[in-house]
């Protein structure tokens, strides 16, 4: 479940070229800004402008006052970035995305329709298609003791190398108003997670985190 291909259905992002070179999608953090210089210089003019140095925007999304966006950033087509939006550089937001009021990003990948609307902060994180994060839940992407992040799936760990990592969502991935998604959370595709969580660890494909961690299947149709 922590496999690129596990979480991801990589149609529905501009970065499916990056992602497409990982086994598990931290690794593509590191080369994110890169990514998007490169990829910024092959968009066409008639679709995207660039508005400032390495900021590509596209021409039908709607971009309301009193935000800062830096480059290298790169945001899609009928996204909206609304007041007070703070977007520091190194992200590439898809197609039909909304990046609230006091939302922060930085390195991220944002794939196709997310919803980022409330008081979030997404940081060294990739949000998969139609994830949505709550008014005010967050990514931590830097551990307390400043350690290097190890990713944890049951007994498995996976030693990433690096000292930021904020959560992998999934597709689908709905996380609860006022959650922290503790460094190198991963969450699977069409899973939930409750309001004011405090997720560590992975959460499956399909399955809904509860109180105290408590993680149980969801019933399908």
């Amino acid at each position: 479940m922590l496999k690129t291909s596990d979480l991801f259905d990589l149609t529905h992002t501009l970065a499916a070229d990056l992602l497409e070179r990982t086994e598990y999608p931290w690794e593509a953090l590191g080369g994110i800004k890169q990514f998007i210089i490169e990829i910024g210089r092959t968009l066409p003019a008639d679709e995207y402008e660039e508005v400032s140095e390495q900021v590509w925007i596209a021409r039908d999304a709607k971009i309301y006052p009193n935000n800062y966006i830096a480059g290298p950033c790169i945001i899609g087509h009928e996204t909206e970035v609304r007041p007070g939006a703070f977007v520091r550089g190194s992200a590439l937001v898809g197609s039909h995305c909304v990046v609230g009021n006091s939302t922060e990003l930085k390195n991220v990948i944002l794939f196709d329709n997310v919803q980022v609307p409330h008081y979030n902060y997404v940081g060294d994180s990739i949000l998969g298609y139609r994830s949505h994060m709550g008014a005010g839940s967050i990514t931590s992407n830097v551990k307390s003791d400043k350690k290097l992040i190890v990713v944890r799936c049951g007994e498995e760990r996976i030693e990433t190398g690096l000292k930021k990592m904020g959560a992998m969502l999934g597709d689908g991935v709905e996380v609860g108003c006022n959650s922290v998604l503790n460094p190198g959370t991963v969450i699977g595709r069409n899973s939930n997670v409750y309001p004011t969580s405090c997720v560590r660890g992975t959460v499956p494909a399909n399955c809904i985190w509860k109180n105290n961690g408590n993680v149980i299947e969801k019933i399908q149709d």
